[in-house]
């Protein structure tokens, strides 16, 4: 083995951890490693390294990604200055489908102007006024303190750089973390609402605490973590979906894209599921297509539309499906609903928190057309005081938006392949 310093590096845009080292410092490390031949190893303080094998160094070999460890303490300061040094590492990086799908379009300068820059900080510092004190949020919604409104809050604040008790919003998202531990039962279902279907706040929850355990590695959230895969795993039904109640009677593409999403994010961390439980749902999501290129609601019902398009592209992604002829449909259908169309949108804020991701992970030629539009519609309908006033609530709209918007960041580990 041969070992090579890393220093002054910054966070890159892949997947990616946050780990204890010995010293019970945290690192940021790639955890997407392909070939495994890279491996971050762990040293006295102040001394952390990248080793790589004979095999690899040196002119990376097709398929192999560079696994990078950096001090966790540069990310919160870093984020804004986010760049893809990995892509000038990696030559022909492996993927599920082939070597000839999209990839993750690369940041440019366009991408992030300075309007959205103060846009976005607008926007946490409501949000962040708005926490309760168990540290919920929803409480402005019908639905009440909301485990899903609060994970999609916490994923707002660690799309800027901001993890448990690091960042300036770190208190927020730690208690974010709380709130949701909180409200965990023996079954692992997450919930504390009482006036809708669990599954869409527990499939929002188990996303954000895959996000977080990847970046502590705390033992009492891998553990509620585990448990909330389980329940996802068991409640699939036998088309390969899931409902609004973890039961397995019937099933719903809203729905089911939360799971997957989940699911996905738990395997980027280590988390077993069963390759059946994926494979499943991705017969159901193809089964719903409509031939316009659209999904429907139900296998047995519903025409084609926006939101639930978007999501069932995404979730095919997040499957592990990035191309083929049915991707490709579905993306040409969401194309016909690029900003301004908002007579033609329902569920608005949903319909784009999965647009935006489905275009990002379908490539340049996608993202560099829509993130434009998407992005100038979302900063016109902020409001002076900095939320976004979404179907679910004030606190569900700009937590939402954003998250779209901070998609240039490339921080979130569930948006890269």
């Amino acid at each position: 083995m041969r070992t090579s310093r890393v220093a002054n590096t910054r966070p890159i845009a892949m997947g990616y951890r946050f780990h204890d080292c010995s010293t019970r410092r945290r690192c940021l490390s790639c955890r997407l490693c392909l070939s495994r031949r890279l491996q971050p190893a762990r040293t006295h303080e102040g001394d952390h390294r990248l080793r790589i094998s004979e095999t690899s160094h040196g002119g990376f070999r097709k398929g192999s990604v560079m696994s990078v460890v950096v001090c966790r303490s540069t990310v919160a300061g870093a984020a804004r200055r986010l760049n893809l040094m990995l892509f000038a590492l990696v030559i022909g990086v492996g993927s599920p489908v082939g070597a000839m799908e999209p990839r993750p379009p690369k940041a440019v300068k366009t991408e992030i102007t300075e309007e959205l820059r103060l846009a976005v900080s607008r926007g946490l510092a409501w949000l962040a006024r708005q926490q309760a004190a168990d540290g919920s949020y929803g409480g402005l919604s019908h639905y009440g303190p909301h485990v899903g409104i609060t994970g999609l809050a916490g994923l707002a604040f660690i799309s800027d750089g901001h993890t448990p008790n690091r960042g300036s919003y770190g208190q927020v998202v730690d208690r974010a973390l709380g709130f949701i531990l909180a409200h965990r039962s023996e079954s692992g279902l997450l919930a504390a609402e009482t006036s809708h279907g669990p599954m869409y706040g527990h499939g929002f929850a188990t996303l954000f605490l895959a996000e977080v355990y990847g970046m502590t590695h705390r033992v009492e959230t891998r553990e509620a973590l585990r448990r909330a895969v389980r329940l996802i795993v068991n409640t699939q039904n036998h088309e390969g979906g899931w409902r609004y109640q973890p039961v397995r009677r019937d099933a719903d593409l809203s729905v089911t894209v939360c799971e997957v999403m989940a699911l996905r994010a738990a395997r980027n961390v280590g988390v077993y599921v069963d390759k059946a439980v994926i494979n499943n749902a991705i017969e159901y999501i193809r089964a719903s297509q409509n031939p316009d290129g659209g999904f429907r609601y139900m296998l047995d019902s519903g025409g084609s539309a926006f939101a639930r398009s978007a999501a069932g592209v995404a979730a095919l992604q997040y499957a592990g499906v990035y191309g083929g002829e049915e991707v490709e449909r579905g993306l040409q259908y969401i194309k016909r609903f690029t900003p301004p169309k908002e007579e033609s949108v329902g569920h608005y804020f949903y319909g784009h928190y999965y647009a935006a991701q489905a275009m990002y992970l379908g490539g340049d030629a996608y993202w560099s057309a829509w993130w434009p539009e998407v992005r100038d519609e979302l900063l016109k309908k902020q409001s002076p005081e900095g939320f976004w006033r979404g179907q679910a609530g004030q606190e569900y709209g700009t937590a939402v938006a954003l998250i779209i918007l901070q998609i240039p960041n490339r921080l979130l580990p569930i948006f890269q392949k």
